[in-house]
Parts: C-alpha cells; structure tokens; sequence
C-alpha cells in the first residue's frame, strides 16, 4: 500500500474515533443565556477575533451580537414549537432545543446591523450585487428573501449547518444541501476554523466532524 493509501485509512480510523463525540448533541452549557454570558466570549473569544460575515477585528463585544447560522427559529419550527420560547420550555423538545441554542459550534460574533439584516432568512445565491451593509460583502435580497455570505465564509457557514442536521437530527431546510456542499467544498477548513473547532471541543466536548474529515461531506450529497 503507497503513502496516500495509507492517509486514507488513517483518515477513516480517525473519523471513526471522532464520531460518536463529533455527532452527539453538546450536554455541557445548559441555555443560550449561559452560552452568552458565560461561555461565548469570555471562554471562546477572551483575546477578541473577528466578526462572522464581515471580518471585522474586534477586542470587546460591547457592538457585537451572537449569530445563530442555523437560524434557532428554523430549529424551533422542526421540532414543532411555535417559537423559541416555547420549544425552550417544551416538555419533550426543551432540553434538545437548549443545548442547540447553547451550541458554541453554530455561534458567531457579527456585527448588530448584519446580524438584524439576515434576521432568519436562508443563505443562497444573490444575483447581482443587491445590498452591502456596513461596506462589507454580504448581500441581502428582500424579494427573494435571500442573503448572500462573503466567499471566505461560505464553506464555515456550511459546515455548522451540518454539523447542526447531524447533531441534532435537524433538516437542512430551503433546499440549501446542494449549494452548501459546493461551498464546503470550494472553501475547506482554515486554521483559524480548525483551531475554532478545537477550542469548543474542549469547552463543550464535542467536535465538529465535517471541519475534521472534509470527505463526510460527500454523505450528504443526493435527496
């Protein structure tokens, strides 16, 4: 067997280990409220970093929000709940849905204006250049009801939103699959998204499988 053969099989035998942590739901923060307060910037962001859809450097978070990518009323929506304050203290849903909510691995800092702009709406592909906010490039379409991220983030919005659908048996709504495998694929981990990654893993123990072993994601493909 050459090298690459033998990368292969490591490959595989490490995504073996990694899956049952990897897909498992996050058990440790208990709220969103926690995630917010205690965990998300104090914990995963205590040197600062840099917003989600623009880049923006940033120390304090004093003008910053926390983004849900997969949207908490999309997850709110599958599990049945009217809202989120209403899957938060379902007696069936409400501990899944909280540990969602809480999940380090789909939030992101952004900055207030975009984080409103997006709101819930689906990610897709803008035809032409509709609206930029805040001079960055992330384009919003009110006809269409669609937002388009920068092309440096596609792939790491499209691996939380998978490791959300495999974490938490949520669907991958807005018939987003196809599009986002492309963007996975186009736009393969970075150090920072690995390092990321590893950070939460060790705050909340579970990993991201599609940042570990990219080819995963050809699991996904079909309907």
């Amino acid at each position: 067997m050459g090298f690459s053969g033998k990368q292969a099989w490591i490959g595989i035998f490490i995504s073996l280990l990694i899956t049952p942590l990897a897909y498992a739901e996050q058990t440790v923060i208990d709220s969103y409220r926690q995630a917010r307060e205690i965990w998300f910037w104090d914990q995963l962001y205590p040197r600062g970093g840099e917003t989600l859809y623009c880049g923006q450097a940033f120390r304090g978070h004093a003008p910053l929000n926390i983004e849900h990518v997969y949207a908490a009323s999309w997850a709110a929506e599958a599990m049945g709940c009217s809202s989120r304050s209403a899957c938060r203290n379902d007696p069936d849903e409400g501990e899944t849905f909280n540990h969602f909510e809480a999940d380090l691995h789909n939030l992101f800092p952004t900055l207030g204006g975009v984080n409103s702009a997006r709101g819930n709406l689906p990610f897709g592909r803008v035809p032409g250049e509709e609206l930029h906010l805040l001079a960055c490039d992330f384009e919003v379409d009110r006809d269409i009801n669609l937002v388009e991220p920068r092309t440096e983030v596609r792939g790491d919005i499209a691996r939380a939103i998978f490791y959300v659908h495999d974490a938490y048996d949520l669907p991958i709504p807005f018939e987003m699959k196809e599009m986002l495998v492309e963007w996975h694929r186009n736009d393969p981990p970075s150090t920072h998204e690995i390092w990321r990654n590893d950070t939460i893993a060790r705050l909340q123990g579970t990993r991201n499988p599609y940042i570990d072993s990219p080819e995963l994601a050809d699991e996904l493909e079909g309907p």
